[in-house]
């Protein structure tokens, strides 16, 4: 005893004076619970040893879970502290070694594992804090320990799988030689440099020529069973505690892959698919349980993969984004020591690993000699071939292993994974634990470190372009990386582990257009930026979400990404478009084909007069072949127009009202042009009228040309055919048949889902009589249904009614018939009655309209519109001028006609104005569900500047002001008055 104890290097400081006093309280205790004299004696002796007391206070001082563990199993504490580490540990190892060749139920093996486990580790932590082992046999001796305790679990579920699932297995002795069931070690453990409390990293794969089976058609879900047991039986914390938290996600494309997969599969996967962040994993891969033959063997035909022998430019630069993705800062700022991350941050371990790493990866197909698993070896091999200099070689080493002590004892105290310094009042508790009298000493050292490291680290990529953005921007691995989450919730993702998992998917290939090595390349380039521009969408999570769709969606991305290279600002758009509009997102998302028109002169010039893209579509017409071709290009065409419009509306270059119009436009050329291909097809069978032919009137919106981006098309045709006619073709048809079977093609043509999507929703249910009526109204019938049956809720849709394709004659005759019935005479004091209960009507059926619905609210565009209809079936008798089907300009003609003062007028034509640019800017943002409270204030700007206003403040002013104006004047206009003939009607009646 006085031997080991007299021969400590090293020794804690007690960061607690308290704690080491009940910590030796509960030693003596501890010793003497089993009533056991020698072993009281024992621990008395080594609490009054000078070197033993220091010792003990130290630990007791500084550690809660060593205190635990010593107090837990005193006559191992005391044999440790009295012969010292290396035969405790060799005690511990051997103990271990035994299991596998040992058949033992589950039970047993759980507690023989956490017990080799805790003593194992107990020896290590005494020779690391005591600085009797350097740290290369610390790290050595944890990754022999993890590896002792895999054996025993490997050899327990392959027995279970013997005796349950047909995996034939010798009766006696070990049965890992030969079992085809390979436990690769990564990271730490495949390098030999496992730290104090790490989880292992491992790969499990079986060889299934070396499984021998009476099941093979069932392997694999018996090597995933396997594989959930084997992480059970390290990982379930028990009464004896836990062996190694064990984590299987480093295997290939964890997300979509089984626990344990062939190795024909994987290797597969790493042919096609694998990554450079997946070869630099692989450097450190070892055969650490089971089949070690196999491992080997599977590793050597890996090798190709890891170790290339010439690398292309592209692959160097990804390889070198692998960590560049982290700030690299030369000089300047200092580090913060308080909560500083040992392992990640700054100057950290990871920068040391990756240092060497990277160049391991460019340098190693060409050299053997750098395939050094190990850090520190590593750095030697690099010095040796002349890839860096003596002095990177020591300094970085000496921080490594500095670095490595430190996260150590970190660990020590609670037996939990971090890497994270104390805050600032904590820093003297690790200080003294590393032996430092105080704080500051150990602070200026630690800080010495990092900066060298900083310092060499940026030195190697200072030539490469930052990568980083607003900070960390690592996904990489299988983990998050703490520095990177805290980037992405400071650029203004809300669920920044959701985002990091999702890009991790695109890097892992999940989605087609990452499937290449050259795809993923770029990609990686492009990281920053893309999180940048979409960051700064009113909602970035939604915008991520679907920009993942939208990837999603495509065949392949090495020429989307390239584009994005050369035109930054295309990049910058789609994420506008992804975070701001789903309607623009979904159709990008299904045809991002259409990008190519970003790309064409004249995108963002104002929408040409109507003539010119009526040319546009005419020509594309040219070169269709059958109706299906027509179907397609109107689609095509109509649709690349709309997203048009609708990125210029959202860039804030087109006015809302505009684009009603364009929109409009839009409508009404591919209408015209599809019913002229449906006519010509439908001729084609059954001849056609010669003299005659079939008009599509638009009502509703497209009526009055206030098309918004998500508007049905409200439509009716008519024809003019003797009913008594018969067309001329091979199989003739009746008038009436006729047209009605030409508009359910019509309909078809308009409405139907091909390969480039549909074009609008058509709804003919405003035809004469709804939908009771036939689907073609001759116009003799709708001549005779408006003047003797109509509802006043019809004729106030007519208002609004307006040819738009058709025979030139039939289309004026349709206007004239509108005209006049709209002139017809009138009970005022019914048409009155009858729009306020119609007003009425659409009130309760919507008896709580959202703040921002403006069509349903009160003196929102029902009331404005009621208005305007309302005045022309009342006053165009005397003033047949004030019909339009626009309602702004019916007003300004119902002004000019006296009959509207002028400044109601202008008030109506300015609240119209102002529901109908936010209605557009809501269905092209919010479809219109929008909650002012809830919204972020970047869509609440985007909707102010699309309403007109200089923000949101002033747009809710101007809703405020002219709600109430709309309001007021329906009231003094419509509701009053009518309110007043039922008050005069009762009065009468009684």
């Amino acid at each position: 005893m006085a031997m080991f104890l007299d021969g400590i290097k090293e020794m804690p400081l007690p960061a607690s004076a308290q704690a080491a006093a009940t910590g030796l309280t509960a030693w003596a205790d501890a010793a003497r619970r089993g009533e056991d004299a020698a072993l009281a004696a024992r621990a008395e002796a080594v609490a009054v040893h000078p070197a033993g007391r220091a010792l003990l206070e130290g630990i007791f001082g500084c550690s809660p879970h060593l205190t635990a563990e010593m107090t837990r199993d005193p006559a191992f504490a005391c044999g440790l502290l009295e012969t010292g580490p290396d035969a405790a540990f060799d005690a511990a190892m051997a103990e271990l070694a035994a299991l596998p060749a040992t058949p033992l139920p589950n039970d047993a093996v759980m507690t023989a594992l956490r017990r080799g486990k805790r003593r194992g580790s107990l020896a290590i932590a005494l020779a690391d804090i005591t600085g009797t082992w350097p740290l290369e046999r610390v790290t050595d001796a944890l990754s022999r320990l993890a590896e002792a305790t895999l054996d025993g679990a490997v050899a327990r579920v392959l027995r279970e799988a013997a005796e349950l699932r047909g995996i034939d297995m010798p009766e006696q002795g070990d049965p890992l030689p030969d079992c085809g069931l390979i436990v690769l070690g990564m990271g730490k453990l495949g390098a030999g440099e496992l730290n104090y409390s790490s989880d292992v990293d491992l790969i499990l794969l079986y060889d299934e020529e070396r499984v021998r089976t009476s099941k093979p058609d069932r392997l694999n879900q018996t090597f995933v069973r396997m594989a959930r047991n084997l992480v059970r039986l390290m990982s379930e914390r028990t009464a004896d505690g836990y062996v190694f938290r064990t984590d299987l996600r480093l295997r290939p494309d964890p997300a979509s892959t089984p626990l344990a997969m062939s190795t024909q599969a994987a290797e597969a996967y790493y042919e096609s698919m694998g990554q450079n962040w997946e070869r630099a994993a692989m450097l450190k891969a070892r055969p650490v349980a089971g089949d070690r033959t196999a491992g080997e063997a599977f590793l050597q035909h890996l090798r190709p993969f890891v170790w290339r022998r010439s690398l292309d430019f592209e692959t160097i630069r990804d390889i070198h984004s692998i960590k560049r993705q982290i700030n690299a800062h030369r000089g300047g700022a200092s580090i913060a020591v308080a909560g500083h991350n040992v392992k990640l941050g700054r100057g950290g371990i990871r920068e040391i690993e990756f240092f060497a790493q990277t160049q391991q990866l460019i340098w190693g197909g060409r050299d053997p000699a750098l395939r050094e698993r190990a850090t520190v070896p590593a750095l030697a091999a690099l010095a040796a071939a002349g890839h860096i200099d003596d002095a990177a070689r020591d300094e970085m080493a000496e921080a490594y292993r500095y670095l490595r002590r430190v996260e150590h004892r970190l660990q020590m105290v609670a037996d939990q994974q971090t890497h994270s310094l104390p805050a600032a009042d904590g820093l003297t508790a690790i200080a003294r634990f590393l032996g430092y009298a105080d704080g500051p000493a150990f602070e200026r050292e630690i800080r010495q470190r990092l900066e060298t490291v900083e310092g060499h680290y940026a030195v190697l990529f200072e030539e490469e372009a930052s990568l980083s953005g607003p900070g960390n921007l690592v996904f990489t691995g299988a983990d998050d990386d703490p520095d990177t989450i805290e980037t992405l919730r400071g650029m203004g993702f809300r669920e920044p582990a959701t985002v990091a998992g999702m890009v991790r998917g695109w890097h892992h290939g999940r989605v087609r257009p990452t499937r290449s090595v050259r795809a993923r390349e770029l990609l990686t380039e492009l990281m920053p930026t893309l999180l940048g521009e979409l960051a700064k969408t009113p909602d970035p999570d939604a915008a991520i979400r679907k920009f993942d769709a939208f990837l999603a969606g495509l065949p392949a991305g090495v020429q989307l990404f390239s584009l994005f290279h050369a035109n930054p600002s295309l990049l910058s758009l789609v994420a506008e478009i992804m975070g701001a509009s789903r309607h623009l997102a979904d159709r990008l998302s299904r045809h991002p084909v259409v990008l190519d028109a970003v790309l064409t002169e004249g995108f963002f010039a104002p929408p040409p007069p109507k003539a010119e893209i009526e040319a546009e579509l005419n020509e594309a017409f040219g070169l269709v072949g059958d109706l299906q071709d027509a179907l397609d290009a109107a689609r095509r065409w109509a649709n690349d127009r709309k997203f048009q419009i609708g990125v210029q509306m959202l860039r804030g270059t087109l006015d809302p009202l505009d684009a009603c119009r364009a929109l409009s436009d839009v409508a009404d050329i591919a209408i015209a042009r599809l019913q002229a291909a449906v006519t010509a097809d439908f001729a084609a069978q059954h001849g056609d009228f010669p003299d005659d032919g079939l008009a599509v009137v638009a009502f509703g919106k497209l009526g009055s040309r206030e098309l918004t981006v998500t508007s049905d098309l409200d439509l009716v045709t008519v024809y003019d055919a003797p009913v008594d006619a018969r067309s001329g073709g091979p199989r003739p048809l009746a008038a009436a048949p006729y047209h009605i079977r030409l508009t359910q093609r019509l309909v078809t043509a308009i409405t139907s889902q091909t390969g480039e999507g549909k074009l609008y929703e058509a709804d003919l249910r405003l035809r004469p009589a709804g939908n009771d009526g036939p689907l073609a109204t001759h116009l003799d019938y709708l001549s005779t249904y408006e003047r003797q049956s109509a509802w006043t809720w019809e004729h106030m849709a007519l208002t609004r009614a307006r040819p738009i394709s058709g025979p030139a004659a039939l289309q004026e005759r349709i206007r004239a018939l509108r005209d006049e019935v709209l002139r017809a005479e009138r009970d005022p004091l019914r048409l009155l009655a009858d729009v306020a209960g119609m007003r009425e009507r659409i009130a309760k059926s919507n008896r709580t309209p959202q703040a921002w619905d403006v069509k349903h609210m009160r003196g929102g565009l029902i009331d404005v519109e009621f208005i305007a209809q309302y005045l022309i079936l009342r006053h165009a008798r005397a003033h047949p001028e004030v019909i339009a089907v626009e309602t702004p300009e019916a007003f300004r003609r119902l002004a000019a006609a006296d009959v509207l003062s002028q400044t109601a007028a202008d008030d109506l034509v300015a609240a119209h104005a102002l529901w109908l640019r936010t209605q557009q800017i809501l269905r092209l943002t919010a479809d219109e569900r929008f909650d002012a409270e809830q919204a972020p204030e970047a869509l609440r700007e985007l909707i102010s500047r699309g309403a007109g206003c200089v923000d949101f403040a002033d747009l809710s002013e101007r809703f405020a002001h002219y709600a109430e104006r709309a309001r007021s004047l329906y009231e003094e206009i419509v509701a009053g008055p009518a309110a007043e003939i039922a008050d005069d009607t009762t009065d009468r009646t009684e």
